[in-house]
């Protein structure tokens, strides 16, 4: 994993601001996360499997309106406590955060923290300052694990270890030494044996180094290779002790995540594109969050995703099989045909025919046409027949075609609820979508008395010009915004024919200009279906020329006298003028 200890010194370097701080909120998002509020600073602490790490946050995680146990435990013993120290043996992958508190009988005494950051075996857990174990985030007993248990009442003891060498003392000697020692493997991995506290991304990277990005044997490496991996790794040291470290994030070409350390990253050549980020916090709240974004959202909302992808399945076959029947609809006027060449040669046709022989006068060259007969029907019935189905066609061909205009705004409509559900960034987003899909009719009141949580306001940005743009998270929000809250001189942005968000710029009656304009359709194509896309078109006009459609659904309206922008969405741009 990145997160190696060697990162986690970085960390724990940037969280001394906090020493000194008293604890002003705690409160737990889910089962595994902790979120400690300092100095007005955010403090995450996760132990998830997949994500495990501590550091400062810029997001706002959900706050449940019930505490979890664990929760209430922290609360009561390190709430109002002042932060007085953190610790890290090393480089391992621990850190002990201690708080000076007032227990129950006023006397001062300390509680300490123990993160322990160390892939599916992570953990926090309260220790008290005899050194047991008061309660943890996740309970370890015997049958979990016999070399370490984590139980309330017992001895805190720390992980069993390898004996390596920590990078950060060791002399060239030393490292030389054990590099010899080690059996024989690609560097990367005898790098890993030696060291304790590096990641393989930070080994492969100083392994790349040495070798000018050829591979290298750990028993084969000597002169200028190993003067190179000597270096590498005294500037390593250098950067990390006096906290010049460049971050970095490393991206595929269609921006996903796959790491990041805290040296800059050349090992992926052009593979990979690189990210540098300020702070070693920075880019533990960004890679995260990015990357665990899509998944936490359809952990959240599964039943939702799955809602809507069988309502958009039924309604495209529904539409189907009406195309289908309008096509056969077209042959209506055959039947008006048949029935009037009967009707003109009722003398000729007797019942019990099974067919009839007339020339077709409404064609020029008069061919002559057969016509198929009901030999129960007398001519005048087999005539009524034939008109009979014109009429159904005809009545047919008119409600089809309304039917499956109403069922196309329908799938208009599905798909702006899946990307808002897509681009939701909390629980109160998705729970804001459940409400307008049940108002809908497309999920059934469960009769529950609870009052839904107040909506959160529009997604605000700044623009480079000072103007505020706003943007809805969903369609009822898209109409409040469009309709209800934007004056008539304000600007209002939407990318053209593509799902997505309504955008306002507030004008307070003045001409902005072209850049926020521009800005603002970045932001539009960025919160839209085509965030993805090279080049998206914005339609964009006065507010006054939009309006709402009689009977259309949520997020549904129509505009004029309006202008087309293209632009390309941008990440960047989107992050550095959010409010």
């Amino acid at each position: 994993m990145a997160l190696d200890g060697a990162f986690l010194y970085a960390v724990k370097n940037e969280l001394q601001e906090l020493i000194g701080g008293r604890v002003e909120k705690i409160y737990q998002p889910s089962r595994e996360e902790i979120v400690i509020s300092i100095r007005k600073k955010k403090l995450y602490i996760s132990v998830n499997a997949g994500s495990a790490r501590v550091h400062i946050t810029q997001k706002q995680p959900d706050n449940p309106q019930v505490p979890p146990m664990f929760c209430m435990l922290l609360r009561k013993r390190i709430g109002n406590g002042r932060l007085i120290a953190i610790r890290q043996d090393g480089l391992e992958r621990i850190l002990f955060l201690d708080f000076e508190c007032v227990n129950e009988l006023g006397d001062i005494t300390t509680i300490t923290l123990a993160c322990e950051i160390m892939g599916r075996c992570s953990n926090l857990i309260v220790i008290n300052s005899d050194g047991k174990i008061i309660d943890s985030i996740k309970r370890v007993d015997e049958e979990m694990s016999r070399e370490r248990m984590v139980l309330p009442g017992m001895r805190y003891t720390l992980p069993p270890r390898d004996e390596r060498l920590n990078f950060l003392k060791a002399d060239n000697e030393t490292i030389v030494s054990h590099l010899r020692a080690t059996t024989p493997a690609e560097l990367s991995k005898a790098l890993i044996r030696v060291f304790e506290g590096i990641s393989p991304v930070l080994a492969r990277e100083w392994a790349f180094f040495a070798g000018r990005g050829n591979h290298l044997q750990s028993d084969t490496i000597d002169g200028d290779r190993l003067d190179r991996l000597l270096f590498v790794i005294k500037k390593t040291r250098e950067q990390l002790v006096n906290g010049e470290c460049c971050f970095s994030v490393a991206s595929t070409k269609d921006k996903m995540l796959k790491d990041f350390s805290f040296v800059r990253l050349n090992q992926f050549g052009t593979l990979m594109y690189t990210k540098e980020i300020p702070t070693a916090c920075e880019l533990l709240d960004y890679f995260y969050y990015e990357r665990d974004k899509a998944v936490r959202t359809k952990q959240r909302a599964n039943d939702l995703f799955r809602l809507l992808v069988n309502l958009t399945e039924r309604t495209t076959r529904r539409i189907s099989v009406q195309k289908q029947e309008l096509s056969e609809c077209a042959g209506k006027d055959y039947y008006k045909l048949c029935g009037d060449l009967i009707s003109a040669n009722m003398y000729r046709i007797k019942k019990g025919d099974l067919s009839a022989t007339v020339v077709n006068f409404y064609d020029e060259s008069n061919p002559e046409m057969t016509i198929e007969l009901d030999v129960r029907k007398t001519p005048s019935q087999n005539a009524q027949y034939y008109y009979s189905e014109y009429k159904k066609c005809v009545t047919a061909e008119g409600k089809l075609a309304e039917q499956i205009a109403k069922g196309e705004e329908e799938l208009q409509y599905l798909d702006s609820v899946f990307d808002s559900l897509t681009r939701s960034e909390s629980e109160n987003d998705i729970i804001q979508l459940r409400l307008e899909l049940r108002e809908q009719g497309y999920i059934k009141s469960n009769g529950g008395k609870s009052k839904p949580p107040k909506a959160l306001p529009p997604i605000e940005y700044k623009s480079s010009d000072g103007y505020t743009i706003l943007v809805g998270r969903n369609n009822c929000q898209n109409d409040q915004l469009s309709l209800k809250f934007a004056e008539k001189s304000d600007i209002w942005l939407h990318t053209q024919n593509i799902t997505g968000s309504h955008v306002i710029i507030v004008t307070n009656g003045e001409n902005p200009p072209d850049k926020t304009i521009e800005e603002a359709a970045v932001i539009a194509a960025y919160n839209s279906k085509g965030r993805n896309s090279d080049l998206v078109p914005v339609d964009y006009c006065l507010a006054k020329y939009v309006k709402k459609p009689s009977g259309a659904k949520p997020g549904k309206v129509i505009f004029t006298n309006y202008k087309t922008a293209f632009v390309k969405p941008d990440e960047a741009t989107e992050n550095k003028l959010r409010v």
